[in-house]
């Protein structure tokens, strides 16, 4: 095959008038069409100079033309980089400078702002909004609607997805066609995917989950997707009865529960609804079940994997656990030296297999640290696997927080909170939430005689890290909590304030 993610995932459907995406306003785009917009799109990727193997960085509002930016990236064999919407040009800069991109999508309302952050990074900015204005829609217009498709391979970059380390400096997971494929392939077959299916699709297409999971298997399976630019619990109500599965975080499933007209009747032609990006609470679980008769289906994946793991299609959706290992992927429990450990005993979470990415973007070292040469996964989840197969994750090393399916690491807005006025050093924590499955927390120690000003703080914030980031609460202490080595205990602090928004 001359081009595998491409060719398998978009090009089958080339020519068919079948419905791909049903919009917001009501109307729908077909496969061809889309696919016709890809190709303008494609030919002025080439035509901004960009060959196989570059950078081409996006930070767009969800739209259809933001999915054939992917789409044309993957025809040319040039390497998809999306970024979050809520990254401020602060951290934009890193993204562009570190990749090398030589292309750069924003909005239009975001041009003026990020000009600077592109011209240093010497990144060639053009702009692509949601409505379809901008200068690179408006350069793609009179550009042919087919493209000769740029020869791949399953090893060739198809993708870089940057993860924050707990130094603050983020890592650029390099993601081959391979990764992405065997992915989509392996999820189609192992959760019944069809072109009968209709999709809620209301995630975020900047990450694994709303990308290379949602977006990937309905391509690969033809099914059907009612695209939202976000999540509204009362338009995904309104139209569930239209609708056979369901993909989204713990907040998704939270907010439909709390209203009186998400009933067993509005789900009634649901096969399917799928939860994962955090742990669901095992409440919510029962609660979902008593209310519609679906058992949410919890997986678990990252993103320098896609997924790992599953809960069966037939058979038992354990809550708590994140199912079995999916067909053709390994997983191991092991000892901080690399042994494996006794089925269940609680260890660090490695995995192997044809989703596992090719290391970290200019970091070698990184990666020897976290790619074994036996090509295990070290993913610093805790966890371990039971009598019968389940895999449960109990913790995570390297203290990562995950808030409404984002991941969240501590160092960065502790690097951020440590400068703050009357702060002598912070840790922040993740501790449980009702609607997020937890979010962050600042502890500050105040510098002797000084009181830091927790308002004045937050308000800082809004420039340095993008709002997911903001820690919901700051706490004020004399001092942090540190063992006989000097290491700051954060489970010391964990459990301290734990309930702080989960009691009362």
């Amino acid at each position: 095959m001359a081009n595998p993610l491409y060719d398998t995932l978009f090009g089958q459907h080339a020519g068919r008038d079948t419905v791909f995406l049903h919009l917001p306003d009501g109307s729908t785009l077909t496969h061809d069409a889309f696919l016709r917009m890809t190709a303008r799109f494609a030919h002025q990727i080439v035509r901004s100079g960009l060959q196989p193997g570059d950078r081409l960085a996006v930070q767009i509002a969800k739209s259809p033309r933001a999915l054939a930016v992917y789409a044309a990236c993957a025809q040319t064999g040039v390497i998809f980089l999306p970024l979050n919407t809520a990254y401020t040009p602060a951290e934009v800069a890193y993204f562009l400078e570190n990749s090398g991109a030589r292309l750069f999508l924003c909005d239009g309302n975001d041009a003026e702002a990020l000009a600077p952050v592109s011209g240093k990074a010497g990144t060639r900015q053009e702009t692509l909004n949601a409505d379809g204005s901008g200068s690179f829609a408006d350069l793609s217009a009179g550009h042919p609607e087919s493209f000769d498709t740029v020869a791949r391979d399953h090893d060739d970059l198809a993708a870089f997805l940057y993860t924050s380390g707990t130094t603050g400096r983020s890592k650029g997971a390099m993601l081959t066609q391979g990764n992405l494929l065997s992915n989509a392939q392996v999820l189609t077959d192992y959760w019944r995917f069809s072109a009968d299916d209709v999709l809620l699709h209301a995630l975020p297409i900047f990450h694994t989950h709303g990308l290379f999971v949602a977006t990937n298997i309905c391509l690969a399976s033809g099914a059907q997707m009612m695209f939202y630019p976000a999540f509204d619990a009362e338009t995904v109500v309104r139209d569930m009865p239209r609708a056979t599965v369901m993909m989204g975080v713990p907040t998704f499933y939270t907010r439909l529960l709390d209203r009186d007209d998400f009933t067993a009747e509005v789900a009634g032609n649901m096969r399917l609804f799928i939860s994962g990006s955090a742990p669901l609470l095992a409440e919510t679980h029962r609660e979902f079940e008593a209310r519609t008769g679906h058992r949410i289906l919890e997986r678990y994946g990252m993103t320098e994997t896609n997924m790992n793991t599953s809960n069966p299609y037939d058979g038992d959706r354990r809550a708590g656990t994140v199912g079995y290992p999916l067909p053709g992927v390994e997983l191991r429990v092991c000892d901080e030296a690399g042994n494996e450990l006794p089925q269940g005993e609680i260890g660090t979470i490695e995995v192997r297999g044809p989703n596992v990415f090719k290391g970290y973007w200019q970091m070698p070292e990184k990666t020897a640290e976290e790619l074994r040469d036996n090509g295990f996964f070290i993913t610093g989840d805790l966890g371990f696997v039971d009598a019968d197969g389940y895999v449960t994750i109990v913790g995570r090393g390297k203290d990562l927080i995950i808030s409404g399916g984002y991941n969240i690491y501590p160092k960065e807005i502790e690097l951020v909170l440590d400068e703050a006025q009357g702060v002598l050093e912070s840790a922040v924590i993740g501790v449980p939430h009702p609607d997020f499955g937890e979010t962050p927390v600042g502890v500050l120690a105040r510098r002797p005689g000084q009181e830091p000003d927790t308002d004045a703080i937050m308000a800082s914030l809004h420039d340095a890290l993008a709002r997911f980031k903001h820690p919901r609460k700051l706490v004020v202490v004399d001092s942090l909590p540190r063992n006989t080595m000097g290491k700051v205990q954060k489970n010391v602090l964990r459990d301290a304030y734990q309930g702080l928004f989960t009691q009362g």
